[in-house]
């Protein structure tokens, strides 16, 4: 069971990356979004999935770092995931907004603007790791709605 939780907390180990792989993380989220965009799925049903995915991803999240020894370690990447669907979400899949989405989750991803630096720095288990990538989603998604 391990292997499997590591296998979905890495992004299929992209988060195993030598250098950035929060940002792989985040990459892999677009084909994901271009697939959600293409579904022709109503709002409630992606909202639906992207709620079911993130808390799928808490206890995901949780149990890989205390297999890392580390709530956040750097190989779980499952969290920039859940960020980057909202970030990108019911929005059409287009070149421009897609890379407004990535580059707007991943700076408010590093800057944890409030509440997410809160979640970051309170919550050591897979809801606070999680919570922090949320947080900074939904900054992304207002941001490439005002730009896309």
């Amino acid at each position: 069971m391990d292997r499997v939780v590591l296998f979905l907390a890495s992004g299929s180990y992209l988060g195993y990356a030598p250098i950035a792989p929060g940002t792989f993380g985040s990459l892999l989220a677009l084909p994901l979004l271009v697939g959600l965009g293409h579904a022709s799925l109503p709002a409630w049903a992606v909202v639906a999935l992207i709620v079911a995915v993130s808390l799928a991803a808490m206890p995901i999240c949780g149990r890989a770092g205390r297999i890392h020894g580390h709530a956040d370690s750097s190989r779980i990447v499952l969290d920039e995931v859940c960020g980057m669907l909202i970030a990108g979400a019911l929005v059409p899949p287009t070149a421009r907004s897609l890379a407004i989405a990535f580059a707007a989750f991943r700076l408010f991803d590093v800057l944890k603007p409030f509440p997410a630096g809160h979640f970051d720095r309170h919550l050591k288990n897979g809801v606070g790791v999680v919570a922090d990538d949320l947080v900074a989603g939904v900054y992304a998604q207002i941001v490439v709605r005002v730009l896309a």
